[in-house]
């Protein structure tokens, strides 16, 4: 492969397609092992380790575990103290606040029918649905919107039957 500086991606592909010939290709490396041998070697009982040895050893790393534990252990303490401490400084967030009312008084109150005229009952209606209807609430506030509809709803037919009722 050449150097050239303004080359080609399809000159390239070219250069490499033959610099990859089968003679130029080295073969990959390897490592000496033989796994059967090193198997022979362990069953032949020429290695010895003796069972002091391999407890001294357990208990060289518990030791160093051990330690190891301890210090985590100190580093989560520490980190739930300081944890604690950060969580009473910090300010208490607000309580939730209250569901809307499913009293009928409360939503009579809401829409404002002692003072409503008759006009303006289909209006008061259109501004209680945009604010109320359940599908533009919270999933978990859908229920009491569809009661607090229908309370609505009901005590503005009633205020327009008892307006009806007036007129005539």
């Amino acid at each position: 492969m050449g150097t050239e500086i303004n080359r080609d991606f399809a000159s390239l592909l070219d250069d490499l397609f033959v610099a990859t010939e089968p003679g130029e290709i080295a073969p990959a490396p390897t490592i000496p092992f033989d796994y059967l041998a090193v198997a022979e070697e362990l069953h032949s009982g020429r290695i010895r380790v003796s069972g002091e040895t391999v407890a001294a050893g357990y208990r060289e790393a518990g030791e160093a575990l051990e330690d190891e534990f301890v210090s985590l252990l100190d580093m989560v303490r520490a980190k739930a103290v300081a944890d604690a401490v950060e969580a009473a400084s910090e300010p208490l967030e607000p309580a939730a606040p209250e569901p809307p009312s499913i009293d009928p008084d409360a939503i009579a109150a809401e829409l404002g029918l002692a003072e409503a005229k008759p006009a303006d009952l289909a209006r008061l209606r259109r501004i209680f649905a945009l604010a109320n209807h359940p599908d533009r609430v919270a999933p978990h506030l859908r229920q009491r919107a569809m009661v607090r509809m229908q309370l609505a709803n009901m005590m503005i037919d009633d205020a327009k039957r008892r307006a009806a009722k007036k007129k005539s």
